[in-house]
């Protein structure tokens, strides 16, 4: 082994620090020496005999990569000058090294050549074997710092993996992506694909980007790649061109990829939209070292990594002949193909190195000719194993043939070492240089943080063998989430706008204010929020520190958010002139009712005058006044039954038996054997076929069974609708709402059948199905019922007994009617005061709620990760089966949780507040009209309206509501105002003691609960399921256009699919599956055959689905599975052996591991 020595006189010029021969640096440099001399002898004694990673051992093992670290963690400023000096001295190593073997090479080459020529096998063998052996050591001789920092990022990878105990480390791990950043940045390149284990360590390589962005900021790059055969002079062509300091002495080829950051000058940078060129130069392609082995995969690898991570990649060719360059060109051909088909569009540039006359213009044209033809001939062939349409060349990628094809002289003009370089050869250099620059000024280039997502999801989908089918960018996904949750924010406010326009139409139609309600009205009234979302779309796609990528969305989400805007717009369209008829119904009733009131308030005050002599004994009083309302109520409330009368599941049973007239009622089951149609394994029972199938009915029916549980689900929601219209709460309950049901169950059902259905429905499946949704709307109907009967026997008595009680006392006239008045908006000021504070508490959800304060997908993440915490089957299965279903339970769990949890901090204040700022409005109402009516000299008539027009923006309270009580005789309005301002207090502090968490949820109107418009904001979008795993499409429209898709697929066993001809549920994730080439399905039970990757030719709904193959663990299902092994193979009456046994594999995930995996998927 060479000692080391001095460096030649010839570079210390560069280094006078060094010259010195003092000073921290020297002394650094010869420690150096000593740790470089020490490891480099122990390693020559098996030098030959072993590969260099064998060096890496004994380096990890001895002092010298904790030296090289400590001096490079110094803060002296010598860091470059060190590297400097220690990259020249193991230049001058391995140059030695690489003299003594190649001069043994030559000797045991020319004793292979005689032993030929004398035919002596034998000997002939054991020569050839250790030629192959220093063949091996050429390879393995070559050792720079690009071997050391090699050796740094796997000692960071290593430690980045280690979970436990990383305080026992030697060293701060943490400090060395710092330290190749600052490398980095002095101009060093950095090694980006292990050429030795064709590996990109993809954990170093993104922590030193991460540190390069602190130091630099986030800069915008343009990547320049650099492909050709090997020793073609990619390195050197770079290195003229920028100044790079790619490897290229002591007879080193490149192995692998390396990157070097050239920084844009100032000047340049008006120019270029980018701050910096990062250089990519990768190892020769058809490398005589990889002969034997997967030369071709590793190739086709590296092409397509290189273009993919590239905006110009330059195909350097040695020579002009195209028939020696065909097997390049296919590679590279192929890698931009791949590039075209996951939507990418790199440029290229064709560069022919040594070039003998590079003036001869129709030489070249001709050149240029032949390398179109090969290049289209090369697409052809490539287009077919890709299974891609396309001719030629251009057709892949767009292409200048007259600008993007360049000859290059050769280096040196005459014959190395003595010849000077070639002048032509750097003029060429120039013109290419200035072709570089052009591509780069119509380029965007990348930013620093997007390459580092950007090599990490080429790297990972070429692990994967279907390179085209696998490719994820998770930038894009990150960047897409991100988009969504603004997209909820934005529909949120469409919604929420139109939410307060619908209360104040609303209360504007209750007051008879208006008769009609357009699209038009409701379009102008939600034109300034519409604005504002654009403004705030806009300045979300100008100026997000993505936007580059979320603007390829930006057309989709503009049709996404119109659509919104309609379907908000119509919807409340609806429901308005919903209010509409039921406000016109309720006249028939509410004609009578002034009667009715001034019937009970003249009879009050004759029982008054009555008992004028008894005003003392109250007890007395009341017992009169509980005689005369029992006698006087009973012929109003006649037609409403009592609450105890009330069975809704007994009308059901009578009403299915006049349908039925030959099934007698106890042929519905009871209470506790009722069929659960919304969680029924099969539906078998119900179905009959109208003409006979050779399949079984259960095969039969398994085909249709997405049809019908889309029926059902359609039904469920519509009968939700209709009981919320009912408006028992006001309304009371009537037998005639049960008949409205279920003759609209009936004809869906008849509907159903009449159509393209192959089947019909037994009798049960319409019992069943009238029982099931009767059973789940039994609560709440009769919940409502109870509130409308407590509105006239509780509410009514009270009122008419205040009057009673005033009478007896001799109150005036203008004392009852401002009491009458006070009593009267008790209802009103309710109702607003919960409509209010049920907005108000939305709005605070969506902020304050982690599960609601994002995108559906989010909330999708927080209910798998309440169902893991919960461990309930149950529970799991009704999200399989009924995920919209179990979506909105979540939704009203949340919302009942956090009430029930923030309610006296967050829901009562909030009522306090509400209901002061309601009786200050009162008030000044009250002021304002007595003035009105003073100035006017009118009459109580006058103040009346006055008083009402006032308050018909916050409360449903007109002169109707007052039209029964007489006050004709009232004239002393100053005394009116008083008595209103001393009663009001009373009544604010009635309805304010009625505050508390129990009767909150009851007492709020269900149009404006915060479940409810929760429930709309997140689940009016789209849940087509996966045809294999049943998984919910994510897109947040309904009926949207393009595919179908989601990022979180699962067990395709949960969805009942199992192996034919046996009993086992499949074990495979639609991702794994649609990656296989041998796994096949049989689309809708068929006899047919289809390979999983193929999936979207079975037609149908499969090709409505885009599904990408994902190769990632998902640990969440594959717990799940393991978990619940027994439940399903009890539910489904399968097993999870033979061909789909759980492995070992699978078992190994805890539950806190799946919880935590979500976060990574979705």
């Amino acid at each position: 082994m060479t000692s080391l020595k001095q460096l030649p006189q010839t570079t210390l010029h560069q280094y006078p620090r060094v010259m010195s021969g003092s000073g921290p640096l020297c002394n650094n440099i010869k420690n150096c020496e000593v740790c470089i001399e020490h490891n480099l002898v122990i390693c020559h004694v098996t030098f030959t005999s072993t590969k260099r990673c064998l060096l890496f051992k004994f380096c990890l093992k001895t002092e010298f990569m904790k030296f090289f670290i400590k001096e490079m963690n110094t803060d002296t400023g010598d860091k470059m000058y060190f590297l400097k000096w220690l990259g020249i001295r193991l230049d001058e190593h391995i140059s030695a090294d690489f003299s003594v073997l190649h001069s043994k090479y030559d000797e045991i080459w020319s004793m292979v050549l005689k032993l030929k020529e004398k035919h002596e096998p034998e000997k002939l063998t054991a020569k050839q074997a250790e030629l192959e052996r220093l063949s091996e050591d050429l390879q393995a001789a070559a050792f720079g710092l690009e071997h050391i920092m090699r050796e740094i990022g796997q000692i960071y990878e290593s430690c980045s993996s280690v979970n436990k105990n990383k305080k026992d480390l030697q060293f701060d791990f943490s400090s060395l992506p710092s330290l190749a950043a600052e490398m980095m940045i002095s101009g060093f390149p950095l090694e980006l694909m292990d050429g030795d284990a064709a590996h990109v360590p993809v954990i170093w390589i993104s922590a030193v980007l991460d540190k390069l962005i602190q130091k630099l900021g986030d800069q915008r790059v343009f990547v320049l790649s650099v492909l050709g055969i090997q020793s073609s002079g990619k390195s050197t062509m770079l290195n003229a061109m920028f100044g790079l300091q790619f490897a290229v002495s002591a007879g080193r080829c490149t192995r692998g990829a390396f990157m070097q950051l050239v920084r844009v000058s100032d000047d340049m940078k008006t120019q270029m939209n980018f701050d910096y060129i990062l250089a990519v130069d990768t190892e020769g392609l058809h490398a005589l070292e990889l002969t034997g082995s997967s030369t071709r995969h590793h190739d086709n690898e590296l092409a397509t990594f290189v273009v993919g991570l590239a905006n110009l990649t330059l195909i350097n060719i040695f020579g002009e002949n195209p028939s020696e360059m065909q097997d390049i060109l296919q590679i590279v051909v192929q890698a931009f193909l791949r590039m075209k088909k996951v939507r990418m569009n790199p440029s290229c540039v064709f560069v022919h190195q040594n070039v003998t006359d590079v003036t001869a213009g129709e030489k070249n044209m001709e050149g240029r000719r032949r390398l179109l033809e090969t290049l289209d001939e090369m697409t052809k062939l490539t287009a077919k194993d890709e299974v891609y349409n396309a001719e030629c060349f251009i057709d892949v990628i767009r292409f200048d043939f007259q600008n993007d094809v360049k000859y290059f002289a050769q280096l040196w003009e005459g014959s190395p070492p003595m010849a000077p370089p070639n002048p032509k050869y750097c003029e060429n250099i120039q013109e290419l240089k200035k072709t570089i620059l052009s591509h780069a000024s119509r380029s965007d280039g990348l930013m620093l943080r997007h390459l580092k997502h950007h090599i990490k999801d080429f790297w990972e989908a070429l692990l994967n063998e279907r390179f085209i089918f696998s490719f994820q960018n998770s930038l894009d996904i990150s960047t897409y989430r991100k988009l969504e949750t603004e997209y909820s924010k934005w529909s949120w406010s469409l919604r929420s706008a139109m939410m307060e326009t619908e209360n104040k139409l609303h209360i504007q139609i209750e007051n008879e204010a208006i008769h009609e309600v357009e699209e038009t009205d409701l379009q102008t009234e939600l034109k300034k929020t519409s604005e504002e979302v654009e403004r705030s779309m806009s300045e979300f796609f100008d100026k997000d520190k993505d936007k580059d990528i979320v603007i390829q969305w930006k057309t989709s989400f503009d049709i996404k958010i119109k659509d919104v805007q309609e379907t908000i717009v119509r919807e409340t369209k609806r429901k308005l002139n919903e209010i509409l008829q039921q406000r016109d119904l309720r006249k028939k009733i509410d004609a009578q009712r002034p009667d009715h009131e001034n019937t009970l308030y003249e009879k009050s005050k004759e029982l008054a005058i009555k008992c004028k002599d008894k005003t003392n004994d109250e007890e007395t009083l009341k017992k009169e006044f509980e005689l005369f309302w029992e006698q006087s109520v009973n012929w109003i409330v006649s037609d409403t039954p009592s609450i105890k009368d009330i069975d809704i599941m007994r009308d059901v049973k009578e009403i299915l038996s006049d349908v039925y007239e030959s099934a007698p009622v106890d042929h519905i089951k009871e209470n506790s054997e009722y069929t659960k149609i919304f969680t029924v394994s099969s539906y078998c029972e119900y179905v009959i076929f109208k003409k006979s199938t050779k399949k079984t009915v259960t095969e039969a029916v398994k085909e249709k069974e997405a049809e019908i549980k889309s029926l059902i689900t359609d039904v469920e929601q519509q009968t939700d609708k209709m009981i919320q219209s009912f408006n028992t709460s006001n309304n009371g309950y009537k037998i005639s709402y049960i008949q409205q049901l279920i003759d609209y169950i009936k004809n869906r059902v008849t509907e159903h059948e009449e159509g393209q259905v192959k089947y019909v429905f037994k009798k049960q499946f319409f019992m069943d199905l009238v029982y099931s949704l009767c059973k789940r709307a039994n609560k709440m109907i009769t919940d409502q019922h109870t509130l409308f009967r407590e509105s006239i026997y509780v509410k009514k008595r009270e009122e008419y007994y205040s009057i009673f009680q005033n009478f007896c006392h001799g109150a005036t006239s203008a004392a009852i009617f401002g009491e009458i008045i006070c009593q009267k908006l008790k209802d009103p000021i309710e109702q607003s005061l919960y409509k209010k504070t049920a907005r108000h508490l939305t709005y605070e959800l969506m902020k304050n709620c982690e599960s609601l304060n994002g995108n559906r997908s989010n909330l999708d993440k927080h209910i798998l990760k309440t169902l893991a915490e919960e461990e309930d089957f149950e529970k799991y299965m009704n999200y399989v089966d009924n995920p919209r279903d179990h979506f909105k339970r979540f939704i009203r769990d949340e919302v009942s949780r956090y009430i029930t949890d923030k309610f006296s901090v967050s829901v009562l204040p909030k009522m306090k507040e509400n209901i002061e700022l309601l009786q200050q409005k009162i008030m000044k109402a009250a002021h304002e009209s007595t003035e009105h009516v003073q100035v006017n000299r009118g009459d109580v008539g006058l103040w009346l309206k006055s008083f009402t027009q006032q308050l018909s923006d916050v409360l449903i309270f007109s002169e109707k509501d007052i039209s029964g009580v007489k006050h004709d005789d009232v004239d002393d309005f100053s005394f009116l105002e008083d008595v209103i301002r001393k009663e009001l207090p009373a009544v604010m502090s009635d309805i304010s003691s009625r505050f508390n968490k129990k009767k909150f949820p009851v007492n709020l109107d269900y149009r404006f609960r915060p479940d409810e418009l929760l429930i709309d904001h997140f689940c009016q979008c789209c849940w087509i399921q996966c045809p294999f795993c049943g998984a919910v499409c994510t897109n947040t429209i309904e009926n949207h256009h393009g595919d179908h898709s989601v990022s979180f697929h699962r067990n395709i066993g949960l969805n009942r699919i199992y192996y034919r001809n046996i009993s086992n549920l499949s074990i495979h994730i639609c991702t794994s599956a649609v990656a296989s080439k041998t796994l096949y399905f049989h689309p809708n039970d068929s006899d047919d055959t289809v390979l999983y990757r193929d999936y979207r030719s079975a037609g149908g709904v499969y090709a409505d689905w885009s599904i990408t193959p994902d190769l990632s663990e998902q640990p969440y299902w594959k717990w799940f599975v393991c978990r619940f092994q027994k439940d399903f193979e009890k539910q489904y009456n399968k097993t999870f052996e033979e061909s789909s046994k759980i492995t070992d594999e699978w078992r190994k995930y805890s539950k806190q591991e799946a919880i935590e995996s979500l976060d990574k998927y979705m």
